[in-house]
């Protein structure tokens, strides 16, 4: 597991992730998020809803890992995409990403 996910794991831990459809999409509309990871095989529709919001309300988003990575790196189950809530953390994740 790459350093990437132990950084989102350390996010989770600090209470900077939220995890769900609804919720990530509520704390986008109320520029809560400033980052939102989309695992690579979320379906299409899935990535477009995700994406869209995000491009609407001028948050970041990035398709990075697995359903199963994303999952993992916070210790629960299927998660398909997370939302990160704080500015210091999405800029850290956007640089590991870009190395």
């Amino acid at each position: 597991m790459d350093d990437w996910y132990n950084y989102v794991g350390l996010a989770h831990r600090a209470g900077k992730v939220i995890t769900g459809e609804d919720n990530i999409i509520n704390h986008i509309r109320k520029n809560q998020v400033y980052l939102v990871v989309i695992a690579k095989d979320a379906s299409a529709n899935t990535k477009k809803k995700y994406k869209d919001k995000c491009a609407y309300y001028d948050v970041s988003s990035v398709e990075y890992g697995t359903v199963n990575d994303l999952s993992h790196a916070i210790g629960k189950s299927n998660r398909v995409a997370i939302g990160i809530c704080d500015k210091g953390f999405s800029k850290g994740l956007l640089t590991k990403i870009t190395k």
